[in-house]
């Protein structure tokens, strides 16, 4: 083989430290450029912001750590980015839905007719969010007003939805601290929800259990984020989806072993966690392949569908490469 290098753009997260680090397994004369870049609701990354957007606009990166939520609205339009069955990032919903405690929310349904911020609304979080509430809380997210902060990644026009655009300038977590908004959803929460542990509280009082319950329920962590690649690439290099599963499965596996180490994280009890974790909800959370995320997969794409993201649901097959549907 050629020697090769190729940009992929990732969050920095602990199973893609050996991708920055330079350690992780890959073929003879393949080498990666590992770049940092952030979504934009964080503090900026070392190689910038607005990973989705450079993808989808510009296809600046041979491989992107991008949106489900976009991801999924892109693929049923066209034919220009495909992906393999990677999932770097999952949430539970139940961890990121934020109410001012004056708002007077105390349960799910207390949210109907409420103003929600949300970064866009196909956030893949934020669907996440509007799904859940409406398959298992009664909650049904056509009956929320919600508030936009940042703009949609593919473009989109809801129809018959209460959206508004939070004015330029304002910020969604300070509007929450003051009660310009009842309720924020959202994936990494700003610091003005952080610093004021007095105004905000979580929905779900005992987040923890409740993502538990949910994950007892379905068996699974949600997924976020997957591994893109534009459809030329593929074309030129057919080996790099199947190859980029088992790179990024030497990745994650290097990542794990981070945590033999009792004192590699500045939480102290960061290796009695990873036991608890290990022990009651299986050593893998974050398992690569088609199989054993078709589940997760065709429930959100049924969010996605039900929030009018996409006229209807396509195919778990259509996201992925030919050559990575046996995994």
């Amino acid at each position: 083989m050629t020697d090769k290098t190729f940009t992929i753009a990732l969050e920095r997260l602990d199973r893609h430290a050996p991708f920055f680090m330079g350690t992780v397994d890959r073929p003879d004369g393949v080498s990666f450029n590992a770049l940092e870049v952030g979504v934009g609701f964080e503090p900026g990354r070392r190689d910038g912001i607005d990973r989705h957007g450079r993808m989808f606009r510009d296809r600046e990166f041979d491989i992107c750590e991008q949106s489900l939520a976009s991801f999924i609205m892109s693929r049923a339009r066209s034919d220009e980015f495909i992906a393999t069955p990677v999932f770097p990032r999952r949430l539970f919903s139940q961890l990121c839905m934020f109410v001012n405690v004056d708002s007077g929310i105390e349960k799910p349904t207390d949210l109907i007719g409420r103003n929600v911020a949300v970064w866009s609304f196909q956030t893949t979080l934020c669907v996440l969010a509007k799904g859940d509430l409406k398959s298992q809380y009664g909650v049904p997210w056509e009956q929320v007003n919600w508030q936009i902060q940042h703009h949609e990644e593919i473009p989109w026009e809801g129809e018959g939805v209460s959206i508004q655009n939070i004015p330029d300038g304002k910020d969604a977590g300070e509007m929450l601290v003051s009660g310009e908004v009842d309720a924020m959803f959202h994936p990494q929460p700003p610091s003005a929800v952080m610093r004021n542990p007095d105004r905000v509280k979580r929905l779900f009082p005992d987040s923890r259990a409740e993502s538990i319950r949910h994950f007892e329920t379905f068996g699974y962590c949600p997924i976020m984020h997957l591994l893109v690649f534009a459809r030329e690439l593929v074309e030129r290099e057919p080996w790099l989806p199947r190859a980029m599963i088992d790179i990024w499965e030497d990745a994650k596996h290097k990542a794990d072993e981070f945590y033999e180490d009792p004192g590699f994280s500045m939480l102290v009890f960061a290796r009695n966690e990873y036991e608890w974790q290990r022990d009651n909800m299986g050593a893998d959370l974050f398992p690569n392949g088609l199989k054993a995320n078709r589940a997760n997969l065709e429930q959100f794409i049924g969010y996605v569908a039900d929030q009018g993201l996409i006229e209807s649901p396509i195919p778990v097959e259509s996201m992925f490469d030919a050559s990575v549907l046996d995994t």
